[in-house]
């Protein structure tokens, strides 16, 4: 467990940055697109560097539903990364920045340097996300509030150490870094917590630190994770980056062993009417629901569980005319991830849309 560190109030800006708010008044978490145009990333080093894919990479992730659009131009990966200078990670950012922000959606800049954020902030970017939250660069704090923009602070080290207690270490690091923040006047509204899932841990505090997410709530701000083609993956099921999306979805040997998945559905039904005449008609068979939802999950192998979810639900709203909305959740409870979880799986809510016609 982590214990409760004291450190000296945060200031609360007067009115607060609005995208954070709007991004977290939502009911489920927004999802950030991270776009590397870099020739030594782990997981697509060089596929971007070019404008124009990164541009098209940008484009299909916001069409996929991404939230934010964090940019990247200098490798960060804890195995083997060549640190560069601030000029060259301009010279790559550069051709690429203006056209990412017009595609309407928020972008954060990625960078350990204060003088690549102050660039990028002044073209267009409006978060900073600081993978040495705040203890690298002396500059960055300063920057982040005299600018007024939402911070990412994320936990590092410079290397592993399998003898510490993880949920510790990343909870003093953040009590220094807060420290940091509010002692160049950064709003507490203003900062975003991450762990830095694969950054100075071995798998096993990855995992940890993932399964133990809610105690980092100690700090009562929002928390970013971001877990996805990360090389502790590969210790639960080999894989190689490209690979790994199946952390997060259905993995490619589930499909070919099987998996059990269990799936809540809660329909809204107008019953007015059956509850004065008593009969079937004029309601919906619950017997046919759940065989329409079997036969939509079924009949396709899935990548995602949310495409599972969306495909249960547009099959119902189909079949029955009766039902104006449906909430799926699937539920994994055999997730093959090396961490205790109560529940892995996903909620998805649609609704019918009104006929034009």
């Amino acid at each position: 467990m982590i214990a409760t560190m004291p450190r000296p109030a945060m200031a609360a800006g007067p009115a607060g940055h609005p995208l954070l708010p709007a991004l977290l008044s939502r009911p489920y978490p927004a999802v950030m697109g991270v776009l590397n145009v870099t020739p030594d990333s782990f997981s697509d080093g060089g596929q971007f560097a070019a404008p124009e894919h990164a541009l098209a990479q940008a484009r299909r992730m916001v069409a996929e539903g991404a939230d934010i659009i964090d940019i990247g131009a200098e490798s960060t990966r804890p195995y083997g990364s060549e640190p560069i200078s601030a000029d060259e990670e301009l010279k790559r950012l550069q051709p690429v920045l203006a056209d990412v922000v017009s595609l309407g959606v928020p972008v954060s800049i990625d960078s350990m340097k204060s003088a690549v954020v102050a660039w990028a902030l002044d073209n267009g970017a409006a978060i900073a996300n600081d993978v040495w939250g705040l203890q690298r660069d002396g500059g960055m704090a300063a920057l982040a509030a005299a600018r007024h923009a939402p911070i990412i602070i994320m936990h590092n080290r410079d290397s592993a150490d399998p003898a510490i207690d993880i949920m510790q270490d990343i909870a003093a690091f953040f009590v220094r870094s807060l420290d940091i923040a509010t002692e160049a006047g950064i709003s507490s509204d203003h900062i975003v917590l991450d762990p830095g899932i694969g950054f100075g841990k071995t798998p096993e505090q990855s995992m940890t630190a993932l399964a133990r997410l809610n105690e980092l709530s100690i700090f009562g701000l929002p928390l970013l994770v971001g877990a996805s083609r990360k090389r502790f993956i590969s210790t639960v099921t080999p894989s190689e980056p490209q690979q790994r999306l199946g952390g997060h979805g259905v993995m490619e040997h589930e499909t070919e062993v099987g998996q059990r998945f269990v799936i809540d559905l809660e329909l809204s039904v107008d019953l007015s009417e059956s509850s004065h005449t008593d009969r079937l008609a004029d309601t919906v068979s619950y017997s046919n629901v759940v065989a329409t939802a079997t036969a939509a999950f079924k009949n396709t192998n899935y990548k995602l569980l949310e495409r599972a979810a969306g495909a249960v639900a547009d099959a119902i709203l189909s079949s029955f005319p009766r039902i104006s909305a449906v909430e799926v959740t699937v539920h994994k409870p055999h997730a093959p991830i090396a961490a205790i979880f109560d529940d892995v799986g996903v909620v998805l809510m649609r609704t019918r849309q009104p006929s034009h016609g």
